[in-house]
Parts: C-alpha cells; sequence; structure tokens
C-alpha cells in the first residue's frame, strides 16, 4: 500500500465512521448506531468528517508524492499521540481531553491501529510508496 492508497481508505473510512456516529446522537443519548461500546461524542464525529474529508481531498488534488508520504506520516504521529491520551484518561471524567471524550477502549484501540498503519505505510519501502 501506498501513502495515495491510505488516504483514499483512510478517508473513505473516516466518512463512513463520522456519519455513522451522528445516528442516535441526542442531548442525552450515550449510544450511537454503532452501539454504546463504540460511542463517539459529536466531536469525535466533527474530527472524522473533516479528517476524511481532507484525506479524499487531498487524494484527489495533491499529486506531489513527498507532501503525500509525510502527511501519512504526520497522520500516524497524530493518531499515536490521541490514541495515548485517550489510554491515559481512561475513568476521568467528560470531556476528559479538552472538549472530547476518549476514555472509550475500542475508540482507542481504532487510533492505534491507525497510528500502527499510517507509520507503517509511511516508512516502510519509501522508496516503492512514494
Amino acid at each position: 500500500m501506498n501513502p495515495r492508497q491510505f488516504l483514499l481508505l483512510g478517508g473513505i473510512i473516516l466518512l463512513a465512521l463520522g456519519v455513522l456516529g451522528m445516528f442516535g446522537l441526542g442531548p442525552d443519548s450515550d449510544s450511537s448506531i454503532l452501539g454504546s461500546f463504540f460511542w463517539l461524542d459529536q466531536t469525535e464525529n466533527v474530527a472524522h468528517l473533516v479528517l476524511g474529508a481532507v484525506a479524499l481531498g487531498t487524494y484527489y488534488m495533491v499529486k506531489d508524492e513527498m507532501l503525500t508520504l509525510w502527511l501519512v506520516r504526520l497522520v500516524g504521529v497524530v493518531a499515536a499521540v490521541v490514541a495515548v491520551l485517550g489510554f491515559m484518561s481512561a475513568g476521568n471524567p467528560e470531556p476528559n481531553v479538552g472538549v472530547s471524550n476518549l476514555e472509550n477502549p475500542a475508540d482507542n484501540v481504532l487510533h492505534l491501529v491507525v497510528a500502527v498503519w499510517a507509520l507503517w505505510v509511511g516508512f516502510m519501502n519509501t522508496k516503492s510508496n512514494a
């Protein structure tokens, strides 16, 4: 997989996650269509929608291979930081990280998977990735 493919697939996944996370949300809702096991708050849903749109926009509009490579690396680092913050905030009252709630274990595992995936795409076999 190369960085452009990562942006395409990742963008689609993020947009789908953001849209699915919006269903069932209300002022007193504690679950979404994804269930209480993988509940995403409004801030996370908006972030997933924006990041998905940015990833797809970059895929379609940016042809600079080095720029896409560095963007994927940045995604990996940011996802790793968000995963660590999420795991560290477990048990803290909401919102426990800035304006969002990142104590959901499934969400933190997702962030960790994205981090590993992006860093792998961004740093392994860079001659064939760019």
